[in-house]
């Protein structure tokens, strides 16, 4: 017989309770207990001894051939996934409202249908007119592509055992349900449950299974973040819904590094992808103003050339005003104090702006020196050369230390006509034959200070 009790999960690593609580005790997270009604049956452990056909089988006697990937004809979207799509992967595409997800996934079944793979496109928000007229402004489909509007998870799942796709898309998570489980969709017990079920179609059958998630204010994926640990890929797509650029990055890769990025831009025909994103990254720098510094970070095996901005003026008020965007805050504040106790400028009067232009976010430590030269420039009012690229970590005595991939940095900015090119000293004699760029190492935020300021 079932019986029906209350249980409360954590929404932030699905941690179960009897009762609620104001910490999670296992993430230590703050008012993330939220009440489910679940049902719990008994006398299944007779039968489950029974039914119990596993084998154990020694890792030497597994034979391997590697991956099979489809490539999804999306060269951005194929550097993100490590190569393409593997068989039998499940990849959890996350975002804002609006800002491609469905777009992105229906490029990819226009794609695939191209490559005579079949594919069901599972929608539980939009109609089957809806689709089509998103469909038709990306181009024309192929015969292989298969739309359903349905919500209960026991009918998708006899669809697809029926004729099993190659690659299934699920838009949204938060709209299915499963009707073992009373809770609403949408709630922590019918996410698991439904991701759980879809897993298991996904490895049984041998097909590819795509998950779009809403996001909440916080940006992150509604609902408990099991869901997370379940799925093989996560993939975030950022940026602005208004903004013209979508930046697709991997956060979480079972089957490649999650260092990669993906660039698109938003047309009205679908999302473009953005073969060089240093050029748009670059595009409208003012030429001859204060406080403007090319600096190179990496994203995964991709070098990207980004525009550090700073604006340093005095402030009216007794507490100075300090805005980072695009970068981390505290790191911004750390390498001011650099500034003002290794170099001897006297910031601490003053309201400073840091801005990473193009609406990308970096944290990588290799634009440190990029954003203390942008601060120096904007102080002086000495603008710093257009040709002029700089890279390296800036440690809190005030050296400059080395970064891995700088060949790749050097390379990069030489195709892109850069003349100059300032970074830490160890890595000068590394690169040391190198043509059609100039070189120079610093081994100081004073020394680099001197050189250019």
């Amino acid at each position: 017989m079932a019986k029906e009790k209350v249980i409360f999960y954590c929404q932030s690593c699905g941690t179960e309770s009897s009762k609620w609580m104001g910490q999670c005790p296992s993430c230590k997270e703050w008012n993330t207990f939220v009440e489910e009604a679940v049902t719990v049956k008994k006398g299944r452990q007779a039968s489950l001894r029974q039914e119990v056909k596993a084998k154990v089988t020694k890792l030497n006697e597994i034979e391997f051939s590697g991956e099979e990937r489809v490539t999804t004809g999306i060269a951005e979207l194929d550097r993100a996934l490590g190569g393409g799509i593997v068989r039998g992967s499940m990849i959890l595409v996350g975002g804002d409202p609006g800002i491609g997800k469905s777009t992105l996934l229906l490029q990819v079944c226009k794609n695939l249908a191209d490559q005579k793979q079949n594919i069901l496109y599972v929608s539980g928000e939009e109609s089957l007119q809806q689709i089509k007229l998103r469909a038709e402004r990306i181009g024309k489909f192929g015969d292989t592509v298969s739309l359903l509007c349905e919500t209960n998870l026991d009918v998708i799942s006899e669809i697809v055992r029926r004729d099993p796709p190659y690659a299934m898309v699920i838009d949204s998570i938060q709209t299915m349900y499963n009707e073992s489980i009373e809770s609403a969709p949408g709630s922590v017990s019918q996410v698991r449950e439904s991701t759980g079920s879809l897993l298991r179609l996904a490895k049984g059958l041998g097909m590819a299974v795509f998950v779009i998630g809403h996001v909440t204010k916080e940006g992150v994926v509604a609902g408990p973040r099991v869901l997370e640990h379940m799925v093989d890929t996560v993939l975030y797509f950022e940026g602005d819904r208004h903004a013209t650029y979508r930046i697709l990055r991997c956060i979480k890769n079972r089957f490649g590094s999650t260092n990669e990025i993906g660039v698109f831009e938003m047309r009205a025909s679908g999302l473009e992808e953005v073969k060089n994103p240093s050029e748009f990254m670059l595009g409208g720098k003012p030429k001859g103003a204060s406080g403007s510094v090319v600096a190179c970070s990496m994203e995964g095996s991709r070098p990207i050339l980004l525009e550090v901005q700073a604006l340093v003026c005095r402030s009216n008020f007794g507490m100075p005003r300090r805005t980072a965007a695009g970068t981390d805050f505290n790191r911004v504040n750390l390498l001011m104090a650099v500034l003002e106790k290794r170099v001897g400028l006297q910031m601490g009067s003053c309201d400073a702006y840091v801005n990473i232009a193009g609406g990308i976010r970096m944290n990588e430590p290799a634009i440190d020196l990029g954003i203390v030269l942008a601060l120096v420039s904007s102080y002086k009012n000495r603008p710093i050369d257009e040709k002029t690229i700089c890279f390296g970590e800036v440690g809190l005595s005030g050296e400059v230390r080395a970064v891995n991939m700088a060949e790749q940095r050097v390379q990069e900015a030489r195709k892109l006509g850069f003349t100059t090119c300032i970074l830490p000293e160890v890595m000068k004699e590394v690169l040391s034959g190198m043509d059609g760029i100039r070189l120079l190492g610093v081994k100081s935020v004073k020394d680099a200070i001197d050189l250019l300021i």
